[in-house]
């Protein structure tokens, strides 16, 4: 009843709701971010490029009939140099490796190199627009398509991609095949390269 007994209330009222709240709101953003996560679409190709019509949802099974595409950026600069990209400790296959540019499946709907160029920039904050294609890999579930991109952007303006990334480096070829050749390469990334790499 008093001013004082008032205070207290209103108080400890906003405290109780702030102590309910904000978890709350944090679980909420995680959640949907997973959800949206779990709910990525790709366009279904035949393991020869030709596309199928049909709709794949990540984290659920491929039909064996059926791949997606995942296209991978290959960056250099135009003064020689190639970029690599530390994976982030948390991610649960190959953390803290190195690979080559950038790389990521293709949503539905995108063209390759929409997304290429999508990836590109997600992952390193590098705007290209020419991307000129380099290999074609076909495995059980996915075909992936290598693109080669070429910049003249300012070396230290890459950006990190939160929970993909945590390092980068321009590197000399020479420099860049000892890390491939390496335990520190993604070794299924290094295996789609090879033919590549060997031409550059």
């Amino acid at each position: 009843m008093t001013v004082i007994g008032r205070v207290v209330t209103i108080i400890s009222s906003l405290f109780g709701i702030a102590v309910i709240a904000l978890p709350s709101g944090i679980i909420t953003a995680g959640y949907m971010e997973e959800l949206k996560a779990a709910q990525e679409v790709w366009d279904a190709y035949y393991p020869d490029g030709t596309y199928a019509g049909k709709d794949l949802l990540k984290g659920q099974r491929i039909p064996e009939e059926y791949r997606h595409v995942v296209a991978e950026v290959f960056v250099m600069h135009k003064d020689g140099s190639i970029l690599l990209m530390q994976r982030d400790y948390g991610k649960q296959h190959y953390p803290g490796f190195w690979e080559s540019g950038a790389g990521g499946s293709v949503l539905k709907g995108e063209s390759f190199e929409e997304g290429a160029q999508r990836k590109l920039l997600e992952e390193t904050g590098i705007v290209a627009e020419i991307f000129t294609p380099k290999y074609t890999v076909v495995t059980r579930s996915a075909i992936y398509k290598g693109y080669l991109t070429v910049t003249d952007m300012e070396k230290d303006s890459v950006v990190l991609q939160k929970g993909e990334t945590v390092a980068y480096k321009w590197v000399k070829k020479e420099e860049f095949m000892t890390i491939l050749e390496s335990n520190q390469f993604v070794p299924a990334r290094r295996k789609r390269l090879e033919e590549f790499v060997s031409t550059i």
